[in-house]
């Protein structure tokens, strides 16, 4: 569905991506990991559009999108979930979610699609009239997430949505996440908590300072050394919970 060949990403003069190249297959759920800086976040605004490649070409279903505005990749099926959530504070949940379909010119499809979002997270309907900005963190990333489910994408991007979350809300937001996939949404997935990332995804891409330096399966990954001592720090792998313990 997506493929990336040998993405070359700056701002300004600085280089944020070192020819990076990337697959994910429909269907499948596909996890970035990294240190902050590593250009994971820049790997997925790469793919939206909100900044251009140097080098390198991007592939949506076989069509090329790295030179296309962003309002053209969202309308050929990709939404994208961006760091810290940026919702529109000043907006209602309601309104917030009508930002997120603004393509849609049926209104019952609208209502349908927000009544969707509001099965996902139930909490978004109690607060439907409330001003987003005065939610919890959790709340807030919630209504990221819905906001860009309101146009159905073919490809999901969620760019660190565990970010500054309690543990408890953190496990919502992967369960939900692992609920979007098992129902067919393919998603690619940033994240810095390995353990959750690779719990839920079926292949996953380690990057440092630009690069790609490993990838493979949950169970590779898990099993290799670097990402071991890295990011999980020395233990043992545990096969049936997937998890290193100390």
């Amino acid at each position: 569905m997506l493929k990336l060949i040998g993405i070359e990403t700056y701002y300004g003069k600085i280089k944020a991506l070192h020819g990076v190249s990337l697959e994910v297959l429909e269907g499948q759920l596909v996890c970035i990991l990294g240190a902050n800086g590593a250009g994971k976040s820049t790997i997925l605004k790469t793919i939206s559009g909100l900044v251009e490649p140097e080098y390198g070409t991007i592939h949506f279903n076989e069509k090329r999108i790295d030179r296309m505005d962003g309002e053209e990749i969202v309308r050929m099926g990709i939404g994208h979930v961006p760091e810290w959530r940026r919702i529109f504070g000043e907006l209602t949940v309601e309104e917030n979610l009508l930002m997120g379909g603004f393509l849609l010119k049926d209104k019952e499809l609208v209502h349908a699609r927000m009544e969707e979002a509001f099965q996902h997270f139930p909490i978004l309907k109690k607060r439907k009239s409330q001003q987003a900005g005065n939610m919890s963190g959790g709340e807030q990333q919630m209504l990221a997430i819905s906001r860009a489910l309101m146009l159905k994408p073919k490809l999901l991007l969620l760019d660190e949505p565990s970010l500054g979350l309690s543990p408890l809300l953190v496990q919502d937001i992967f369960a939900t996440i692992k609920e979007l996939h098992n129902a067919g949404t393919t998603i690619l997935l940033v994240e810095q908590n390995v353990n959750q990332a690779l719990k839920i995804a079926d292949y996953g891409y380690v990057l440092t300072t630009g690069k790609i330096f490993l990838s493979g399966t949950y169970d590779e990954l898990l099993e290799e050394e670097k990402v071991r001592e890295q990011y999980l720090g020395e233990g043992k792998y545990n096969r049936r919970a997937k998890v290193w313990s100390g």
